[in-house]
């Protein structure tokens, strides 16, 4: 089966669906959309899985790093006061990681306010069929209760008037026989009655998810960019306490982060398994789960010339039978009321009843054309597959980015705070140590800037 007219594919839902899946033995798995089927999970947990071997790989790597930085430097000189070659560079390397950080931590709130955006979308259009669905079971029962209550009440009474004129009884009988008939018919088209798929269910659980998952990225994000803002202040100020600390939380979101990425990407490409074609997938879990028969699905889900309206038939005889009753009441009323005044009063009853019957009928009709609820499933498909996996895709470079940005600050973060000078306990007991690093730095300000710039002095 084909896309919808009102959905196409991206180009990021082809890319993605295009990419080679493995299970766990390596074995490659089709790329159809089957979240019930083994191979396909352990497809996508292998994916998880590659996002887990970069985190660890990064760890060996800061570990490997940080142990050669301990131990394999070379001891300094007694007496050393001048920072050493390349510390200006450790300190601005760490600098641009934390911007390159920041800058990702943008691309994650705009691609969480587009995934937003997309299950908005995915949310509103589950509320809008729901509507539509609740729309046409209520005027169904409406129009069968008032049809009910018309052959009870004022068909009853009109056949006890005009027991003398056995022709204006048949006729009557007919009218009741053709109102039964239309209510019969009517009842047929509540085809969502008793069935037990809620959309307005569905819709309020998907904005539940969206809501913790929402608040969870804006959480990460802002506790990504509290640790890069307090990490600058560390360095600026050269506080050692504070840049160790905000190293312990560096690790910490780098953990998250790869966390992060293995569940955006195993999701950003299930979604596109689900968006190249949807189609076949929806029909068969949704005639599942209600039970209805495939002439309908197909009907509302493809909406084409192809498929025909499967309740057709009983709009053209609900709409014959109506015509019918008109037909009958007026010939009623052109020939009883001289006769039987009484009967004036339950014909217009009677009419009153099918001029609201009527409108009714006409609603239904254009309640139930496909264009409706296909359009609410179109525009549920665009918010998925296209703002949704969108704002995934810009959240999984927010992640890589945060992922790589922090590898080389925490690389970076002990060289920079070994760096700083030692502070002087007793500098706030006397005046006279307070002002003798005063006098030296303006003494010696010279080796400071030549030592803080030395990877730009050093020879190539």
């Amino acid at each position: 089966m084909g896309a919808p007219p009102g959905y196409r594919p991206s180009a990021w839902v082809h890319l993605l669906h295009q990419l080679p899946r493995a299970d766990f033995q390596l074995r490659p798995v089709p790329s159809g959309f089957a979240p019930q089927e083994q191979e396909y999970q352990q497809a996508l947990l292998l994916v998880v899985a590659l996002a887990g071997l970069g985190l660890g790989l990064s760890l060996i790597f800061i570990a490997v790093y940080l142990i050669r930085f301990c131990c394999c430097r070379p001891p300094e000189p007694p007496g050393a006061k001048s920072l050493p070659p390349g510390g200006g560079c450790v300190t601005w390397s760490c600098i641009v990681a934390l911007l390159v950080s920041c800058a990702g931590i943008g691309i994650g709130f705009y691609g969480n306010s587009e995934t937003s955006d997309g299950v908005s979308q995915l949310s509103s259009a589950l509320q809008h069929a729901n509507h539509t669905l609740t729309a046409i079971d209520h005027l169904v029962l409406e129009t069968v209760e008032r049809l009910g209550e018309a052959v009870r009440t004022e068909l009853t009474t009109l056949e006890e008037v005009l027991t003398q004129r056995t022709e204006l009884v048949a006729a009557t009988r007919g009218a009741r026989r053709q109102a039964e008939a239309v209510a019969q018919q009517l009842q047929g088209l509540a085809f969502w009655r008793g069935v037990p798929l809620s959309p307005l269910q569905l819709a309020e659980e998907v904005s539940f998810v969206e809501e913790y998952r929402w608040l969870a990225y804006v959480l990460l994000l802002l506790l990504e960019l509290l640790v890069c803002l307090f990490t600058l202040l560390g360095l600026a100020k050269q506080s050692k306490w504070l840049v160790i600390v905000m190293t312990v939380m560096s690790l910490l979101v780098l953990v998250l982060s790869w966390g992060s990425l293995g569940l955006e990407a195993a999701t950003a490409v299930g979604l596109s398994d689900f968006c190249s074609s949807p189609d076949t997938y929806i029909l068969n879990l949704t005639q599942e789960e209600t039970g209805l028969g495939s002439d309908i699905l197909n009907y509302y889900f493809l909406c084409n010339q192809a498929v025909s309206n499967p309740f057709q038939q009983r709009l053209t005889l609900s709409q014959r039978a109506l015509a019918n009753i008109h037909s009958q009441l007026q010939g009623l009323e052109r020939e009883a009321v001289p006769q039987f005044p009484s009967a004036q009063k339950p014909l217009l009853s009677l009419e009153e009843t099918m001029n609201v019957t009527e409108g009714n009928f006409h609603q239904l009709v254009a309640l139930l054309h496909c264009r409706g609820l296909h359009k609410d499933y179109a525009a549920a498909l665009r918010g998925l597959c296209e703002d949704a996996l969108e704002g995934l895709l810009f959240l999984l470079l927010f992640s890589l980015l945060s992922a790589g940005a922090l590898a080389a600050a925490l690389c970076s973060l002990p060289r920079a705070w070994a760096l700083f000078p030692p502070r002087n306990p007793s500098a706030s007991c006397s005046g006279s140590h307070l002002s003798e690093p005063l006098l030296q730095a303006r003494l010696e300000p010279v080796p400071r800037l030549s030592s803080f710039l030395g990877c730009w002095r050093r020879p190539h």
